[in-house]
């Protein structure tokens, strides 16, 4: 973590102003949180819509905050007893400290944004890294613009290569971050329908996700799908400096993975049909082969082989919640309970049907949020496009995912399809119909918190499987 005096994050940080009789006092990282502040961490209150960091002060200086950032806006308390650093604004002031301690330790940053992928991609490149290099990576969900700060001033002096996730929703949000950690290596996973609400068109999401390359190293490696002609025409017009490699399906992408096994111990392929190396990796699903792929492009860059790289698909720490495979007592659940969107929806149904030894497969959807005006027909299509030949049951939750349920293929038994609004009536009818050689898979966008359906079926010791 972040070790500096206070005149030295002063100077990290524009336009502040610290007393300088506090000058020497050492801060031993960063805390935007009273709850959880730790003995010597410098206290950065932020100032929300909804809340005001700044009003947790003395709850701060009791969790052992040393020192605190503070917006030069706000009434200081007359009870105070820790030095503060005046600053314009308390975010702005932590991104411009992430971005000076970037620069100091001058590690290697590997930057990933996309609809869907950015941490299994993440994950599994970590992995690989890890077997040369000292590397850190965005814990949990640390991947906005307060997230990676936070993620960048965690990481130790001596770290060598970051793998950065930047999630985003709006214009200038992935410029910002780029700015911040100004990659090495920058990869767009892939362009879906995340944050319709918001950009309105994919043309839009994919204009605002190729913001990540406006501050790479001139000498780093742009990665991206290209077979998305959003991005292949955009990139192909900018003509750009640094390296470009692509993947995809056809021919003359950088990367045309091919499939050589998919099953429930995980996927194995090759980067091209000529490449002598087949490549496993313990994630279910062939969508993965992209983000492994990918990862393996980004990998190479910094000189790892592929024995290295082999061995640290295995060792991979995957983030829970995103395509886990639990075997239960009642049942073997598939987990993806995170996040949700039509085409991350549609790849973990293709997982789902790639599981053959279950005699019952049960879906239990809800909403995908932040779609926006085609939000309806979205979730219909979802419906349409679920193979009656691999669904015995279908589950919805919540106001949107009904119209799945109603656009569900009629090959599936109608007195097999429910929609509910109450989850404990969902889990009550739920439990009526899993069996010991079923499958669920449950699925939906984090604010519906289906990890309680989740929760419910499965065991406190049950053994859980990343796929």
């Amino acid at each position: 973590m972040i070790r500096r005096n206070l005149k030295e994050i002063e100077q990290m940080i524009k336009n502040s102003k610290l007393n300088k009789e506090y000058e020497d006092i050492i801060i031993n990282g960063v805390s935007t949180d009273s709850r959880n502040i730790c003995p010597g961490q410098l206290f950065i209150p932020i100032k929300g819509d909804k809340f005001n960091g700044h009003n947790f002060i003395l709850d701060a200086i009791k969790g052992g905050a040393i020192a605190a950032l503070w917006n030069k806006n706000e009434p200081i308390p007359t009870d105070i007893n820790i030095p503060l650093i005046l600053v314009e604004d308390t975010l702005t002031a932590i991104q411009d400290l992430a971005r000076s301690y970037a620069s100091q330790l001058g590690m290697k940053i590997v930057g990933i944004t996309g609809s869907n992928g950015k941490t299994s991609t993440k994950d599994l490149l970590a992995g690989i890294l890890s077997t040369k290099y000292k590397t850190g990576k965005t814990m949990g969900n640390l991947n906005n613009h307060l997230g990676v700060p936070l993620t960048i001033l965690s990481f130790e002096e001596d770290i060598e290569i970051a793998v950065i996730e930047m999630g985003i929703s709006e214009f200038g949000e992935a410029d910002l971050l780029s700015s911040i950690a100004n990659p090495d290596v920058a990869i767009i996973t892939n362009i879906g329908e995340a944050h319709l609400e918001t950009l309105y068109t994919r043309e839009n999401i994919a204009k605002a996700k190729l913001e990540i390359i406006n501050h790479l190293n001139p000498e780093g490696l742009f990665i991206y799908p290209g077979d998305e002609p959003l991005l292949k025409n955009k990139i192909e017009e900018l003509n750009p400096i640094f390296k470009v490699e692509t993947f995809g399906q056809e021919s003359y992408n950088t990367y045309c993975p091919k499939l050589i096994n998919v099953g429930e111990s995980g996927v194995s392929f090759k980067l091209n049909e000529s490449s002598p190396h087949i490549f496993n990796i313990g994630l279910l699903g062939k969508h993965q082969v992209y983000n492994a792929t990918t990862a393996i492009a980004a990998a190479k860059y910094f000189d790892i082989s592929f024995e290295d790289i082999q061995e640290g698909l295995k060792k991979a720490d995957i983030t829970g919640m995103r395509n886990h495979l639990i075997h239960a007592k009642k049942c073997t659940i598939l987990d993806d309970s995170y996040k949700s969107n039509p085409a991350s929806v549609l790849a973990a149904l293709d997982t789902l049907y790639s599981l053959d030894k279950y005699n019952r497969k049960i879906v239990v959807l809800g909403d995908m949020l932040g779609l926006g005006d085609e939000e309806i027909s979205m979730h219909r299509e979802v419906g349409e496009k679920m193979d009656p030949s691999q669904v015995d049951y279908l589950f919805t939750i919540g106001p949107l995912a009904k119209h799945i349920a109603e656009g569900a293929n009629p090959m599936i038994p109608r007195n097999n399809i429910k929609s509910y609004m109450d989850k404990k009536e969902l889990i009550n009818d739920l439990n009526k119909v899993v069996t010991k050689d079923s499958v669920v898979l449950v699925k939906a966008s984090r604010d519906l918190h289906l990890e309680d359906i989740v929760n419910t079926l499965k065991d406190d010791d049950s053994p859980s499987k990343a796929i």
